[in-house]
């Protein structure tokens, strides 16, 4: 749903604008296009725009442009402050990108009467100004779909009346249906988004991909009964799926994570019959889990994304790992060191016990990685409680006796 594109503006002036309110100049023709999802991450929901047409104008009407030459782009993405921008420009150009990467588009012909459509053209023209066009974008409440969807509804006057029928539930579940090919990105999602993106959605709200918007606005209609699309055609026919091929089974994050877990479980076993801790792969795993829980810490406390926050995955991730990490290393850190074990063992094992009766959902992947926290938590006290009872069973060395001088029987007489 992500789309760079030039930011060039079709602007009229207020002659044209008048006249085509009036009627005067040929038909407006309003339609919704769709584009299939293509390759790269940002292209996995596919994308919308608005094209309007008639003598003198083809323009397409483009709320997914993005500039990533913005100063701090990439933080204030991840902040949560992304601006995007509506622009305008020939539909010639919008064309080529998708012809070229063979991804299906299809418009859909909006019933709209001429004053309606050139109510929305004066609208758009007016948020198309350099003034006007930037907006705080939203991946699921306020993206280049829901934008559309609003456009049509304040041009109409009327409620649209869309099909309310449920197919997804959550929006985790619908980003997850258009993910299913990359679940690394996947992955990524569900440990930076909380319980903010599970919450029950209504069928209107399963708009925000624009290939669910295209099939509820082929059967869409107004209060008054008339049918939001008139007719739709396929511009570009393309392939079914232009997304890359599923990933191996052998290069995904679950089996990753089993097979750190199996590690993790020989390695506990190992060390509880040496007595001794494996320090490395320690520092390794919470050294991890201290990095991801500095962002995961980032998103719920700092980052304006709605739904980074409340994320129950904090209680595993969070930057207080890396003191686990580092302590396993000194004896006089040992107490801390413990401490976080413990911390590990009960938190994050409860965290287990308890996820099936909260909100939010888990990518399968986090499981074998939260059992293996556990592992090692209970491994560290263990191994920790045997020492000290050791060395509390130790015998003091005995002390030699002292020998005692003989004394001399006295002499008899003679």
């Amino acid at each position: 749903m992500l789309v760079m594109a030039s930011v060039t503006p079709l602007f009229a002036s207020s002659g044209q604008e008048e006249a085509i309110s009036s009627g005067e100049n040929s038909p407006l023709t309003v339609s919704l296009i769709t584009c299939w999802p293509g390759d790269e991450v940002y292209e996995l929901c596919g994308h919308e725009a608005i094209r309007i047409r008639g003598e003198g104008i083809d323009s397409v009407w483009n709320y997914g442009t993005f500039d990533f030459n913005t100063p701090n782009f990439l933080y204030r993405f991840v902040k949560g402050e992304t601006d995007y921008m509506l622009s305008s420009y020939p539909f010639a150009w919008f064309m080529p990108e998708y012809r070229q990467s063979n991804r299906r588009v299809v418009e859909q012909d909006l019933n709209l009467t001429q004053r309606e459509a050139a109510r929305l053209l004066s609208r758009l023209r007016r948020e198309a100004l350099p003034e006007n066009r930037t907006y705080r974008y939203n991946y699921v409440r306020d993206n280049c779909a829901t934008r559309i969807v609003d456009r049509i509804d304040e041009t109409l006057g009327q409620k649209v009346i869309y099909t309310d029928s449920v197919r997804h539930g959550t929006f985790r579940r619908e980003m997850r249906a258009f993910h299913k090919n990359y679940p690394w990105y996947q992955f990524g999602i569900d440990l930076a988004l909380g319980s903010g993106i599970d919450l029950p959605l209504r069928g209107k709200d399963e708009m925000f991909v624009p290939l669910d918007m295209m099939q509820r606005a082929a059967t869409a209609h107004t209060t008054d009964g008339r049918r939001l699309v008139k007719a739709s055609r396929v511009l570009n026919e393309g392939v079914p799926d232009a997304t890359l091929p599923p990933t191996p089974w052998w290069a995904t994050p679950m089996f990753l994570s089993i097979l750190i877990f199996i590690s993790t479980l020989g390695i506990c076993v190992f060390d509880g019959w040496k007595k001794r801790i494996s320090r490395l792969w320690w520092t390794i795993y919470f050294g991890l889990c201290g990095m991801a829980g500095c962002v995961v810490t980032f998103l719920v406390f700092v980052s304006e994304h709605e739904a980074t926050s409340p994320n129950a995955l904090i209680v595993w991730l969070n930057p207080l790992q890396l003191i686990t990490a580092l302590t396993v290393w000194w004896q006089r850190t040992r107490t801390l060191a413990l401490i976080m074990n413990w911390y590990n063992l009960i938190s994050v094992g409860l965290l287990l016990l308890v996820w099936p009766f909260q909100p939010q959902s888990a990518n399968p992947a986090f499981f074998p990685l939260m059992a293996s926290a556990v592992a090692l938590g209970a491994t560290y006290t263990i191994i920790s409680f045997k020492k000290s009872s050791n060395i509390g069973k130790r015998k003091e060395p005995a002390r030699p006796k002292r020998k005692t001088p003989r004394q001399k029987s006295p002499r008899r007489p003679k």
